[in-house]
């Protein structure tokens, strides 16, 4: 399971109400690169594809593709509001090491 904070579902649900195309939900993806080996890409998204694993919280839809979520699997996603690297931060068990951004694993 990912899990959201409260405060991930409400940046993301401003963001969706700000969008200029339209958008239902988060898509959450691991990628091979960053300076750790994996990172983390996210953008908003109009529908699940095929292979999509949707997770609902709060009325906000999270499509993650099969390969990613066996990478993600208890993630904690949070929105965080600080002077300095303000946004999302992963907290993601299956990290055996984080790069200094916060935002590639390995």
């Amino acid at each position: 399971m990912i899990n959201l904070t409260d405060s991930a579902v409400n940046a993301v649900k401003s963001a969706i109400s700000a969008a200029t195309q339209p958008a239902s939900g988060l898509r959450i993806m691991v990628e091979a690169g960053g300076c750790a080996g994996f990172k983390y890409m996210m953008g908003l998204a109009d529908e699940a594809k095929p292979d999509d694993t949707v997770i609902e919280r709060d009325g906000l839809k999270v499509f993650v593709d099969n390969k990613s979520h066996e990478h993600l699997l208890g993630t904690t996603i949070d929105f965080v509001i600080a002077p300095e690297n303000p946004g999302f931060t992963f907290d993601n068990p299956n990290a055996t090491s984080n790069c200094s951004c916060g935002k590639s694993f390995s």
